[in-house]
């Protein structure tokens, strides 16, 4: 099968380490195709980063739907763009939030999300409400590291985030951690050592449950939320034209 995974941002760095996370989390003979979206922001932190992503994140999806993709990963915990993406592709969707967050919900009663910027925070909020998973989260704690801070200074960005996920197990009850953003997939396995409890990063929780869904012949419903937009003219390129995202093998 092949799953494709876009990251909406335009910072090439992040797309070649989600990519690496994609590609070890791939069972064998899974293609991981890396998107990215050239003509968004270079990071994205709040919602304005997150709309002026979108258009740019639905083409690259066009783009990768026809380049055979069975099903698509949103390489932002912001879960960008997720909804309008279930109703342009035929091929199931998933955001790296939502996946996270599922797989967490699957080994433990209650789990913590650690995050970026303190400005995220009500959109992952929202978002569990919509997943239907806020009732099992202890809160969402901001890390208050940028998101390209987790490149350039990887060791003290472990500290924090390490930091914080103490306090969600000690104060808020985090039996599970989360790590809120594509950035932090590096740390999952140390940090789920030192602190003794599953920590889930949602690039490989995505790759999972879209190989689950392939696996099954599932296609997004076109009926009712996400059926196909009228046709009319867009804001953002037909797959015909020019791509503006890389695939990679």
């Amino acid at each position: 099968m092949r799953l494709s995974i876009v990251n909406p941002n335009s910072t090439r760095s992040m797309t070649d380490a989600i990519a690496l996370a994609a590609r070890q989390a791939a069972a064998r003979g899974t293609e991981i195709l890396a998107y990215q979206n050239d003509a968004g922001p270079v990071s994205i932190e709040g919602h304005v980063d997150g709309v002026l992503a979108v258009p740019g994140l639905l083409h690259a999806l066009s783009i990768a739907e026809r380049d055979g993709a069975d099903a698509h990963i949103i390489a932002c915990f912001d879960d960008t763009g997720l909804e309008a993406a279930r109703s342009v592709l035929t091929g199931p969707v998933i955001g790296i939030g939502e996946a996270a967050a599922r797989m967490a919900s699957l080994v433990a009663r209650r789990f913590g999300v650690i995050t970026t910027l303190a400005v995220s925070v009500p959109i992952l909020e929202d978002n569990l409400v919509r997943a239907g998973l806020a009732s099992l989260c202890t809160g969402v704690r901001a890390s208050e590291l940028p998101v390209l801070a987790l490149e350039d200074d990887p060791k003290a960005a472990d500290a924090r985030i390490s930091d914080e996920i103490a306090k969600a197990i000690s104060e808020d009850g985090a039996e599970a951690i989360v790590l809120g953003c594509a950035g932090m997939a590096a740390f999952a396995e140390r940090l789920s050592e030192r602190h003794g409890v599953p920590v889930v990063e949602g690039v490989s929780a995505a790759v999972k449950l879209m190989e689950g869904a392939v696996s099954l012949g599932l296609k997004t419903s076109k009926r009712g939320g996400y059926a196909r937009p009228r046709p009319k003219e867009r804001g953002f390129a037909e797959p015909e034209s020019a791509p503006i995202a890389e695939a990679g093998s």
